[in-house]
């Protein structure tokens, strides 16, 4: 045990000291920082059909003998000649853009950019495939990326949408825009509804005799609130509200999806794959992998990021994060082998 609080004491002040090397070297980065215009990021495009190509040959390597390999690479060779033969240009492009939602659309940004960018090459030809995977979150969050979206269909260029895990909510409310939404057989799909809640700590403070004030200008600029006394008029304005976007997320679903019973559906169930192509919300089920890798046989597939560069200070806080944590993994993973 005398070794082990040794042990203890050295990583906690190994830790200390690189944390505060650290959080020194994040207050120079941060005054460099001052006055400096943010440097924004940059646009990585990954052409797939080169990645599914080099899948396939690199398996191709470990099955056949040279000659074998020979032969094949030969009969390949003159199949691409002659598919590329005058007939290059009749290739259409397929653009893949990745959304992977939090409670606050977070990828919003990097998506419009992606979107802005396609935007300028694509043509009703082309095709925008987006893998989705979202549980919901913030209305206007995801009202947002939902509009961001619509400016695919606004521009004519068809939009698929593939879902693997789950698309609820707001992430649903995405997914819609889509002419084509593909499901993996049990991803999640649906949550057409609206939910809001908070705690009400106001008779634990009368209880400690403390007052709240909650002070408004406009009848209804306060309903219902975590500190003060909620009355039945605030709950039934609330209420109200919640109706009222409801209803909007219904309408807006409807005019993209307008195949939907949508008072049915918009109950706020979520159901799965299957179950979701039965009642109309997908319109096929197949994962984004057999999709994606079917159209790079017929069209080039492009995968577009729009990657923003993290400043000094943000790496740095970072790598401080990844200090602490690994130091109390370190710790931890030491005591249970020393039990």
């Amino acid at each position: 045990m005398e070794f082990l609080a040794e042990y203890a004491s050295f990583l906690a002040k190994t830790a200390t000291l690189v944390i505060a090397i650290l959080v020194v070297l994040s207050a120079v980065a941060g005054l460099r920082g001052k006055g400096r215009r943010k440097s924004g990021g940059h646009l990585q495009v990954t052409k797939l059909n080169d990645f599914y190509k080099d899948l396939r040959e690199r398996l191709e390597s470990g099955l056949f003998d040279k000659a074998e390999l020979k032969a094949l690479r030969k009969q390949q060779g003159k199949a691409e000649k002659k598919v590329k033969k005058g007939k290059a240009d009749d290739k259409g492009r397929v653009y893949v853009l990745d959304f992977d939602g939090d409670i606050k659309a977070s990828a919003t940004e990097s998506l419009r950019n992606e979107i802005t960018a396609l935007l300028t090459l694509a043509t009703p030809r082309d095709e925008v495939v987006l893998r989705l995977e979202s549980g919901g979150g913030l209305v206007h969050s995801y009202g947002l990326a939902a509009s961001q979206l619509a400016r695919i269909r606004q521009a004519g260029i068809p939009l698929t949408v593939c879902i693997d895990k789950v698309a609820a909510s707001g992430g649903y409310m995405m997914a819609c825009i889509g002419e084509k939404i593909i499901s993996a057989p049990f991803a999640v799909l649906g949550s057409i509804g609206v939910v809001a809640q908070l705690p009400n700590v106001n008779r634990l403070l009368k209880k400690h005799d403390i007052d709240v004030e909650v002070l408004t200008a406009g009848e209804y600029k306060r309903t219902l609130t975590v500190l003060g006394e909620n009355t039945e008029k605030g709950r039934e304005k609330f209420q109200e509200d919640l109706d009222v976007t409801h209803q909007l997320f219904k309408d807006f679903v409807a005019r993209y999806r307008p195949q939907l019973h949508i008072d049915e559906v918009a109950t706020g169930e979520v159901w799965l794959g299957v179950s979701a192509l039965n009642r109309q919300l997908v319109d096929a089920l197949q994962t984004s992998d057999e999709y994606i890798s079917d159209r790079a046989r017929t069209a080039n597939v492009f995968h577009l990021h729009y990657a923003e560069r993290k400043s000094l200070q943000e790496r740095i806080g970072m790598a401080a994060s990844g200090t602490v944590e690994n130091a109390v993994v370190g710790l931890w993973s030491k005591l249970n082998r020393l039990r």
